[in-house]
């Protein structure tokens, strides 16, 4: 089996930049008519008018009225929605000691509001299909969270709850709902490409698979969640760190591991 999403109607929240933006554009490439969903209208125009998308939309997720009018005009365009993905989100950092009770407001209005604004809207369109995926954004911060980013780490674990809820909730409908942990993946929000090596270093040592993320790697997972390959797996959070802190100490393996395999190395499998 392939994976084939040809003709499905997706929507993608947090789409004009970073990850949102590959994970729109893979999803294009493999025949989607991608919705794309975005507080900024100028990115999300750049990305219709390179045809990387199908339709382009301005909405504030966080505003359940705006929601349900996207959503509204998704179904009278398409006459379905096969998949919703969550990608949208938000971080404010400090201590909690003096952490402005807006700003926590602000994160869990954007990452946690705003999931359950566009899961409302489009649970009963799947429904009356008897079919959908719905993919949240975690993070690898609802495993593990950082200091002076508690308001980012309690909300995107109240998003890995709300998922494994309404993967019960909604497996009558035959409606699968899963959450993805991305690990350490620069982008504009997290600052990891402005790193010093030393600093970088660091940060690279925690993973077992030694290098940052990309988004296509996000993007990647998202496809197999989408289609028919992944029918069974509901409820799931699943990483997609490079194997981040699967030990105490990843970056020991390649500390004591040879740069190359020895040159007379047999490297046939069937040997």
């Amino acid at each position: 089996m392939q994976i084939d999403l040809s003709g499905r109607a997706v929507l993608v929240t947090g789409a004009g930049r970073g990850i949102g933006r590959t994970i729109a554009e893979t999803f294009t490439r493999e025949g989607a008519r991608v919705v794309a969903m975005d507080r900024d209208a100028e990115a999300l125009a750049g990305l219709h008018a390179e045809a990387l998308i199908d339709l382009a939309l301005t909405c504030d997720i966080t505003d359940p009225a705006q929601v349900g009018e996207a959503v509204a005009g998704i179904e009278e365009r398409y006459g379905r929605l096969d998949v919703l993905i969550n990608n949208a989100g938000i971080n404010a950092e400090g201590p909690l000691e003096t952490f402005d009770p807006a700003l926590w407001d602000q994160v869990f209005a954007v990452n946690v509001r705003g999931v359950l604004n566009t899961c409302q809207a489009v649970i009963p369109l799947m429904k009356r299909q008897r079919a959908g995926r719905i993919i949240n954004a975690a993070s690898f911060a609802a495993v593990i969270p950082s200091v002076d980013a508690a308001a980012y780490g309690a909300s995107k674990a109240a998003v890995v709850q709300m998922t494994r809820v309404l993967a019960s909730e909604l497996g009558p409908w035959n409606i699968t709902v899963n959450a993805y942990a991305p690990g350490m993946i620069p982008t504009a929000m997290n600052g990891f490409s402005a790193l010093d090596e030393d600093a970088a270093a660091s940060k690279l040592d925690q993973l077992s698979v030694r290098r940052w993320g990309n988004p296509g790697d996000v993007a990647n997972l998202c496809l197999f969640l989408a289609s028919d390959l992944s029918e069974y797996v509901s409820g799931a959070l699943l990483d997609v760190s490079g194997g981040k802190f699967a030990t105490q100490d990843p970056g020991a393996a390649w500390r004591s591991a040879p740069a190359s395999p020895p040159a007379d190395a047999d490297t046939d499998s069937g040997h």
